[in-house]
């Protein structure tokens, strides 16, 4: 078990983010009188909630994620949701990058057309 300053040197987090994650019920750090500590379960479950975050998932996704792993021992569910979320998610992404590649290219060549007028 880890005070939440150990855990948020470990996970390189923030006080603030811990209190937050817990506010939201995501994770349910054991109190020693008014000391949060943490075990490994919930370690496990702010690595997750990190890792969710980092690939774009929202708050409301990963708890659903959580709950799912907490109500299903054999993790079916979780892993069927957690497919579908991550295709949806790639999807997105795909799009985004469409998106971006184009305004790249609008943007080279206004950059390109600017200079050569300045050259004149």
């Amino acid at each position: 078990m880890l005070g939440i300053q150990d855990v948020a040197r470990k996970l390189g987090v923030t006080l603030r983010a811990l209190r937050f994650y817990e506010k939201e019920g995501l994770i349910k750090p054991e109190r020693v009188g008014t000391t949060r500590v943490y075990t490994k379960r919930e370690i496990g479950r702010m690595q997750l909630i990190l890792r969710g975050k980092r690939l774009g998932f929202s708050i409301r996704e990963i708890g659903e994620f959580l709950d799912l792993y907490d109500a299903d021992p054999e993790h079916q569910e979780q892993m069927e949701r957690l497919i579908e979320k991550v295709r949806e998610r790639l999807a997105e992404l795909r799009e985004q990058r469409v998106a971006l590649e184009l305004t790249i290219e609008e943007l080279t060549s206004i950059e390109r057309e600017a200079a050569a007028r300045l050259k004149r």
